[in-house]
């Protein structure tokens, strides 16, 4: 698949490169979620341009720093002595005096491998960085940790960041331009199935688009045909965010995708005396993985509060691969397309709330963006309600796949509920969106 987007982000590393070329090294915090481009995004900024690549994969030091001699020789042409801690290998680095760029990929793992070379990064770091221009990119996956690492006050490298990038998956806009491309006859539910089986992430969008799987069911055929990555992906992602505690985050968002959104509908789901306040606290501020929502024009400190999991992927994963596990362990991989196949209008309907949310997001026409439901009853719901930037007016929308399936007088009953109890000095413009308005 062709390069896509990034426009913005390709720029912004040259920029900086520039900078660096000009005055005196900068570091630069490039993150975001595995498989979303980040090292495409750097292959594409440095173009032609020479830089030295550092994979921080889950070896010993010894074993890394050798691998790391070899790139920097090669790379740099220079004399690199043989150096088996990491240590020596950035004491190294920071003392070439000639301008370049230094990529260390996978930044979070030295966590684990020797968590005093964040001390010696710094300590070097602060030592050279007026003197020379290295160009440094920091790239990480593990959000939790990136986030401990750059941010935190107690660690070494904290405020060391001059910039700070943070990689989203594709907008809805560079999906559809995507999709049109390799499918120019596609219709509004392939686009949507396309979102709800890849959250616009690129590597997955690249999968399904190298094997021509540019309709909703070539989609399904290819995230269910054998050994697909798509199979165990979820459960790989979870381990390497969680580490050896993901059992329990991973059974919370199992509870969430079984439709369970309230702390108590969970631990009831969970069994037992089970008690998820401080995990539901961790998963939405620390991981960045659930979307706690409130009703919208609620206090913050309000109790009404239901949970969502933000990655459609990780959504769609636990409500299709992990539900159907007993299938993909006996390789019955035909009757869970079916399954899939059967439940796909139901389940994309949740998905296109949020196809929607997203989009209008992505446009900036509004200041907040949320739903509504009474928090009492909760009969009265509302799909998405946002507020406009002008302060005085807001849109009130009613999601489904088809609008003739709106019962509209319904919907204008509780347009009415809404204005009267939350918004009542806004003028209010009820909308029905379905699939024909992706």
């Amino acid at each position: 698949m062709k390069f896509y987007d990034r426009e913005t982000e390709v720029k912004q590393l040259r920029d900086i490169r520039a900078s660096v070329y000009a005055n005196h090294s900068k570091l630069t915090v490039l993150s975001g979620r595995r498989r979303v481009g980040k090292t495409s995004l750097i292959e594409m900024a440095m173009g032609d341009e020479p830089y030295v690549y550092l994979f921080v994969g889950k070896k010993s030091e010894g074993l890394l720093c050798r691998s790391f001699c070899a790139e920097i020789a090669g790379k740099l042409g220079v004399f690199v002595p043989d150096m088996v801690e990491f240590e020596q290998v950035f004491r190294f680095l920071m003392q070439i005096e000639k301008p370049y760029t230094l990529v260390i990929d996978e930044f979070q793992n030295f966590q684990n491998i020797n968590s005093s070379i964040f001390s010696d990064i710094q300590n070097y770091w602060d030592q050279y960085r007026k003197q020379r221009h290295i160009n440094l990119i920091v790239s990480g996956s593990v959000y939790s940790m990136m986030h401990h690492i750059f941010k935190d006050e107690s660690e070494p490298l904290y405020g060391r960041a001059d910039h700070t990038i943070h990689l989203c998956p594709f907008a809805t806009t560079v999906l559809k331009q995507i999709l049109a491309d390799y499918n120019p006859t596609c219709t509004p539910d392939d686009l949507l199935a396309l979102y709800t089986f890849t959250a616009g992430i690129p590597r997955y969008v690249e999968l399904l688009m190298d094997r021509q799987a540019v309709s909703l069911d070539k989609m399904i055929d290819a995230i269910t045909e054998r050994d697909s990555p798509f199979l165990d992906e979820g459960q790989y992602l979870m381990v390497q965010e969680f580490g050896r505690n993901h059992d329990t985050y991973f059974s919370i968002l199992q509870a969430i995708a079984n439709g369970k959104n309230t702390q108590n509908e969970i631990e009831n789901y969970l069994g037992g005396n089970v008690q998820i306040g401080g995990q539901l606290r961790k998963l939405d501020e620390t991981y960045d993985i659930l979307l706690k929502r409130r009703p919208i024009m609620s206090r913050p400190n309000s109790q009404t509060v239901r949970y969502e999991i933000k990655d459609i992927f990780l959504k769609t994963w636990f409500h299709y691969m992990d539900g159907n596990q007993p299938l993909i362990e006996t390789r019955n991989f035909a009757q869970l397309a079916t399954i899939i196949r059967n439940d796909y209008e139901v389940y994309s309907g949740h998905i296109l709330e949020q196809y929607f949310r997203q989009q209008m997001m992505e446009q900036q026409l509004y200041t907040q963006i949320g739903a509504w439901w009474d928090g009492k009853g909760e009969q009265n719901e509302i799909d998405i309600v946002a507020l406009c930037n002008d302060g005085k007016s807001a849109v009130v929308a009613e999601v489904k796949r088809h609008k003739k399936r709106v019962k509209y007088q319904e919907f204008m009953d509780k347009v009415h509920i809404l204005q009267t109890k939350v918004l009542p000095k806004y003028e209010l413009r009820p909308v029905c969106l379905d699939l024909e308005d992706m």
